[in-house]
């Protein structure tokens, strides 16, 4: 899904549409199919990946870094260093530049096969340290019980339903080891959901993200608003999930 432009009316504002999961996604089938389709066609780098703002990854793997450190640590109740999941790794771009630097053991999961076939040479001699990759869409996805210390899930929500994101959300839980963290980050809309049908995903707001959250037995223990982002794009959030 990548970063994008929020959408806007021709005075400049935000646009708000007051639509639901239900109305953007009816036809389930083709939500994922034609978001396959999209992504099949995206040349396999790290612009790509990033839709164009390949400027901002710098940007964007020290903030999550940041992030990502307040939590890990060999002490009780912090998070270990084990093994992290990269869900909708895409070419391995966080993986590479995040979370090979802090784990001892990556595993990459995405649909797109051309990526993941790329990342096996992007990630260059670090491509050692990977588990698996898994070529699956993450509404299918079933993570092993009890392996990950870090979940990371960012730009792709968008591409799930309410109810597969919830599932999926609820698996993950099951797969985190004690005190493990599941983390998403994601453009958030500034209400309501907004359709994108260039690559068929959605934006949700913030609210709409923290109730499937909670639906999925989960709570936010921390949540920050990315800085130093274009203005043009979406605002992102980051949220720690336990």
């Amino acid at each position: 899904m990548g970063p994008s432009r929020g959408r806007e009316t021709s005075s400049g504002l935000p646009l708000i549409l007051s639509l639901s999961m239900g109305d953007v996604a009816e036809d389930k089938a083709s939500f994922y199919s034609n978001a396959e389709d999209y992504w099949r066609e995206v040349p396999p780098t790290v612009d790509g990946m990033l839709g164009g703002y390949g400027s901002i990854s710098s940007i964007d793997i020290n903030g999550s870094k940041a992030f990502l450190k307040k939590f890990l640590g060999e002490g009780e109740g912090e998070t270990g260093t084990g093994c992290a999941l990269d869900c909708g790794a895409g070419i391995g771009r966080i993986t590479k530049r995040l979370l090979l630097p802090l784990f001892r053991t990556v595993d990459l999961v995405d649909v797109t096969k051309e990526f993941l076939d790329k990342a096996r040479t992007y990630l260059g001699d670090d491509a050692k340290r990977v588990g698996n990759y898994f070529c699956c869409g993450l509404q299918e996805f079933v993570p092993e019980t009890g392996r990950y210390d870090v979940i990371w899930i960012q730009w792709v929500i968008g591409h799930l339903t309410d109810d597969h994101l919830v599932e999926f959300l609820r698996r993950c839980q099951k797969a985190l080891r004690p005190d493990g963290l599941i983390v998403i980050k994601d453009n958030v809309s500034y209400e309501g959901v907004v359709p994108d049908d260039v690559d068929s995903s959605v934006c949700r707001d913030l609210d709409i993200v923290r109730r499937l959250v909670g639906r999925a037995g989960l709570r936010v223990v921390h949540e920050e608003q990315q800085k130093n982002f274009p203005k043009e794009i979406y605002q992102v959030h980051t949220l720690a999930l336990r």
